[in-house]
């Protein structure tokens, strides 16, 4: 199995930017066409310095952000983003000395935040990240996810070494360092396992089932703690990348991030007064964001009774406890001759 995970170039940027809209950019009904990538060209990688951590669906790519945030808030401002998904807007928010609150239903995001937004001063080292990898592959913990269907995405000999990295990584006080073996061994749990892993969605292939059974004919093991260990020292320079950033451009007036995952955004209060509010909604049924990341859940020490609650509230297959009423929604309403779309309009408003 080839290691992808070449190690990315970012570059550290100012955030003051004038954005203008090129006026010759228009369809043919009127409409001004814009490129947010030629509108932010500051921001040259969607990935940059913690954006890419975590794998999520249908990120929030994070040029939209910024130029949302430039043109319509200021220093200091509040924003919320009550469909927050993996944080693009917290941590540019954050980059733009802009405080934020972040509320999706995914509990993800309550492991998401606090290595997206670190808020750590110092350096942090290489070598005590090596220290806890070599305690990692030493140790004898097991920890095995409350999922029934477990042993159905992965083979026995991967589960079981995946089962005591898992231990003892979940049975650690090593803060910070072993939070990003954490966001390592998410991206492995599923690399290493039966779903397949080039879409989002958990379901299981041929291809996939196939790679697995030839990749257990190699030296599979020395493959997977390459790759934990490359991921983990990949996001800890990340890391540090993001402390050099904002200790450059922010020095004492950093902003506050405050997020709340596993909470019902419709209807759930805001907990301060914000100036404004850029999300990205659910892509109704293009994306299923509990199922797509339920494994990581799962090895995170969430249950299935949790996650099932959680799948129920997913928008569009939520029942409406009510019907928004807008002339633009009673129009659209109208033209849908099927009642099960009717249905999934109302679910998604």
């Amino acid at each position: 199995m080839k290691n992808r995970n070449l190690e990315a170039q970012f570059t550290l940027f100012p955030i003051e930017t004038e954005f203008e809209v090129p006026p010759d950019d228009a369809a043919s009904d009127g409409v001004a066409l814009v490129s947010f990538r030629e509108l932010v060209p500051e921001i040259n990688d969607t990935g940059y310095l913690t954006h890419a951590i975590y794998a999520y669906p249908a990120k929030f790519i994070p040029q939209i952000v910024r130029y949302a945030i430039n043109t319509y808030t200021k220093e200091g401002d509040w924003i919320v983003d009550p469909f927050a998904g993996s944080g693009t807007v917290g941590v540019e928010a954050y980059l733009c000395k802009r405080n934020a609150v972040l509320l999706d239903l995914n509990l993800l995001l309550n492991h998401i935040m606090p290595l997206k937004v670190y808020r750590g001063k110092e350096i942090l080292s290489e070598a005590n990240l090596y220290k806890l990898l070599t305690d990692l592959q030493e140790n004898n913990k097991q920890f095995t996810p409350t999922w029934s269907n477990v042993t159905y995405w992965y083979a026995p000999e991967i589960l079981e070494v995946l089962s005591q990295y898992w231990g003892f990584i979940n049975n650690t006080d090593d803060g910070i360092y072993a939070a990003i073996i954490k966001s390592a061994l998410l991206k492995v749990s599923k690399r290493f396992s039966y779903t397949e892993d080039r879409t989002p969605k958990l379901a299981r292939s041929k291809r996939k089932l196939n790679a697995i059974e030839e990749l257990l004919k190699e030296n599979w093991k020395e493959q997977l703690d390459e790759m934990v260990q490359s991921l983990s020292l990949k996001t800890l320079r990340d890391l540090n990348d993001f402390v050099v950033y904002t200790q450059q451009y922010h020095a004492e007036d950093l902003g506050r991030v405050e997020f709340h995952g596993g909470v019902d955004s419709s209807d759930v209060a805001v907990p301060r007064a914000c100036d404004a509010l850029i999300t990205s909604p659910p892509y109704l049924q293009a994306q299923e964001y509990i199922r797509s990341t339920k494994m990581d859940l799962f090895w995170l020490g969430h249950t299935e009774a949790e996650i099932r609650e959680l799948s129920r509230l997913e928008i569009p297959y939520r029942k409406a406890d009510r019907v928004i009423q807008t002339e633009t929604l009673d129009k659209v309403r109208e033209t849908l001759t099927r009642e099960d779309l009717r249905k999934r309009l109302d679910s998604y408003f």
